[in-house]
């Protein structure tokens, strides 16, 4: 177990989802120890700031963490090394007197003695925050709280807030984001574009007052004439106008977020936003869905695993699905 005044560390390098997907084990681990140093990738480390259960926040790689391993000594009583890169996992038993790790092959010559090594849970077989509690459990933490975390600063809030305020008139609302691309490599997660510009026409015609926001990095610029044809002055592009921490702020002020299975999903499941989820069928959504988020709706495409799903279509999730969820969380038209 962990002592009550223990000094932990986890090192998370991974995609914003897959660190969102931690938070519930880091909490848990500050809960059972007196102090909690995170080491994330440089470009996802933001995701993590301002969690009250985070003492120190740091960025590493598997390139910088020889060099690190030259000037760290020991320092904390337990490591936590999520991923499979051997150089995270030397680097976390140089600076740890006990080391926690899955048991991946590509790990089995890393870290010498002091690592406990965890099974690794049969593919697809548990949510992927339960898997990534597994190493916090063993090193002596107990879960509680399930919820992904994320924490907008005060003035973030602000800022997006006089954004919106703005762009639109003071009645507007409910306000929409529409999240219609996953990233390039995953473009099978992709719900097709013609389904989510009919979408946002159907909330405008059922919500006057309604507003449309296109979220994103900039490669979903290119979708905005879709949009703004089919809904002229009913719809702002976002996507890539913002920092990520800029447009996590603006997605808290959504009355709705609809989008496929990639990292702002994560970043509105922690934020409690009303939301849908559409997910294909090789990522179940039963396995990656927020938990204990009481107004999440996730659609899951209909084939499995087993049934040779990898190159399925997502046109196999229907409008009418889409839908049906998206006014059971706005709440019937007038």
């Amino acid at each position: 177990g962990l002592a009550a005044d223990a000094s932990v560390l986890a090192v998370i390098v991974a995609r914003i989802g897959d660190t969102l997907l931690a938070t519930p084990a880091l909490r848990a681990l500050r809960r059972a120890s007196g102090r909690l140093a995170v080491l994330a990738h440089p470009k996802r480390r933001e995701v993590l700031q301002h969690l009250d259960f985070i003492d120190e926040l740091g960025s590493i790689s598997k390139d910088s963490a020889w060099l690190r391993r030259l000037f760290h000594r020991r320092r904390y009583d337990a490591a936590i090394c999520y991923g499979r890169d051997p150089e995270l996992l030397d680097f976390c038993a140089r600076v740890a007197a006990r080391v926690v790790a899955f048991d991946y092959p590509e790990l089995r010559g890393a870290g010498g003695q002091t690592v406990l090594r965890v099974p690794v849970p049969e593919n697809s077989s548990m949510h992927a925050v339960k898997e990534r509690l597994l190493l916090a459990e063993a090193a002596g933490a107990q879960a509680g709280d399930l919820r992904l975390a994320y924490s907008v600063t005060p003035q973030e809030r602000l800022d997006a807030r006089a954004w919106i305020e703005a762009k639109l008139a003071g009645n507007a609302g409910p306000l929409v984001g529409l999240q219609a691309l996953s990233f390039a490599t995953k473009a099978h997660r992709d719900w097709p574009v013609d389904r989510f510009v009919a979408l946002a026409r159907k909330i405008a015609q059922a919500y006057p007052r309604s507003h449309i926001f296109i979220l994103g990095d900039a490669g979903a610029r290119p979708l905005a004439p879709a949009f703004a044809a089919a809904l002229p002055g009913r719809c702002t592009l976002a996507a890539g106008q913002f920092s990520l921490r800029q447009s996590a702020a603006l997605m808290q002020q959504l009355d709705l977020y609809v989008g496929v299975d990639t990292g702002p999903t994560h970043i509105a499941g922690a934020l409690g936003v009303p939301m849908v989820a559409l997910y294909h069928a090789a990522y179940a959504g039963r396995n990656l869905m927020p938990l204990d988020h009481a107004r999440c709706v996730a659609i899951e495409h209909p084939l499995t695993l087993s049934e040779g799903c990898e190159g399925a279509s997502m046109d196999a999730i229907t409008p009418e699905q889409v839908w049906e969820a998206t006014k059971s969380l706005l709440g019937e038209p007038a």
